[in-house]
């Protein structure tokens, strides 16, 4: 009856991409930290659902399918969102606009190409065993960014705001540099998933001081 697919496979991507926009609406209602909690929750959700396919039986349509969505909401969730989140904190001087287009294109090119490299290559039903990134993957951003506002309960306001742009523009450098960088298993999925509630948490607590 509709386009597109609807099993498991997707289904924590399409959450990924529902946190991210109640995250936007959070930020242009000037609540912040619930949108950087929707940014992680965002990443988490991004960071299994490549787990949770793989455990799935895909045809080669489905495989195709879930490469592109899952770029298209990388697009949103991890290059778009943390933009709407630096405009809705206030930081809209020129320089940190030059910087937003700067880290949006950086996002969206480094998506194109794995996109490419998947195709050309065609390792969509190989790409389990590569074992490594080209380039700091976008969904990162999800735990740099509240890691970095988490620094502001301790910052004076004055160095966050010039901490934000500087942040994003390496960022931005390190998802287009071609280095490698190893994927996240075992381990550290599980280091990562406790940075993401240690952060939650933090921010939680600071909203009560």
């Amino acid at each position: 009856m509709f386009i597109g697919f609807y099993n498991a496979s997707v289904v924590l991507t399409y959450l990924g991409l529902s946190f991210s926009v109640v995250g936007m609406a959070l930020a242009f209602l000037g609540f912040i930290p619930g949108a950087i909690m929707c940014l992680i929750l965002s990443g988490v959700c991004d960071m299994f659902d490549g787990t949770v396919a793989r455990a799935c039986k895909r045809t080669e349509k489905e495989k195709k399918f879930g490469v592109q969505i899952d770029s298209l909401v990388d697009t949103v969730s991890f290059g778009v969102f943390p933009i709407i989140i630096g405009i809705s904190m206030g930081f809209t001087s020129r320089l940190n606009i030059i910087v937003y287009v700067i880290y949006v294109l950086a996002a969206v090119i480094r998506l194109a190409y794995f996109n490419v490299l998947t195709e050309e290559k065609k390792i969509i039903t190989k790409m389990e065993k590569v074992s490594y990134y080209h380039g700091l993957p976008v969904t990162s951003i999800a735990i740099i960014l509240p890691f970095i506002y988490n620094l502001y309960i301790f910052m004076q306001p004055l160095i966050f705001k010039k901490a934000y742009p500087l942040v994003m523009l390496v960022v931005a450098f390190l998802f287009v540099f071609d280095f490698k960088i190893k994927k996240p298993t075992g381990i550290w999925f599980v280091i990562c998933s406790l940075l993401a509630v240690i952060e939650i948490s933090i921010i939680s607590a600071s909203m009560l001081w």
